[in-house]
């Protein structure tokens, strides 16, 4: 059996010092990444934002604001970081934490095929991530058009609907189209 490194204690911050997260969820096509670019392009906010995005997505950050790719993390001419979500969330936070003094802000945008609450709930459970960070909202993007339609399809049992986990989880919703 291995030796096991006892658990240091985690500092936490006090809420108006944590980095504030965003999730950004809906089904596929309602219009995330376009709300991501619009973010991201809009100067006005004053912001140097990380996002973590799922690389399932439909259509990727515009192109025409990367500047340099690196590994995982690509930075971005508004001096935003992107990570693209190839595994571990946690992972991926405790990198970003790492270079906190680099940006402000951290959005995580899921796949439209995801069920949100166990992105959101990776915040309350890691004790690094729980003390640096706090969850400032969850949006959900929803497609006017094709929203009923979504909601509605039959799942079969035991299988989660995740147009309606993304609404039910929300708290703050986006109609789009």
């Amino acid at each position: 059996m291995a030796h096991q490194r006892p658990m240091m204690p985690v500092q936490e911050l006090p809420t108006d010092q944590k980095l504030p997260v965003t999730i950004i969820t809906g089904f596929l096509g309602s219009g995330k990444t376009t709300l991501l670019n619009w973010i991201l392009t809009n100067k006005d906010h004053k912001k140097r934002i990380a996002v973590i995005e799922n690389e399932f997505g439909e259509v990727a950050i515009d192109d025409g604001i990367v500047i340099q790719a690196q590994e995982e993390i690509v930075t971005l001419d508004n001096g935003c970081l992107c990570c693209t979500m190839r595994g571990d969330l946690v992972k991926t936070l405790h990198d970003l934490l790492e270079r906190r003094d680099n940006f402000d802000y951290i959005i995580v945008e899921t796949t439209g095929l995801a069920d949100p609450s166990p992105v959101a709930v990776t915040f309350n459970l890691d004790p690094k991530i729980k003390a640096n960070t706090r969850l400032d909202a969850v949006v959900t993007v929803v497609d006017a058009k094709h929203a009923l339609q979504h909601m509605r399809e039959k799942k079969e049992d035991g299988v989660v609907n995740e147009s309606v986990q993304q609404v039910a989880f929300a708290d703050k919703i986006l109609l789009n189209k």
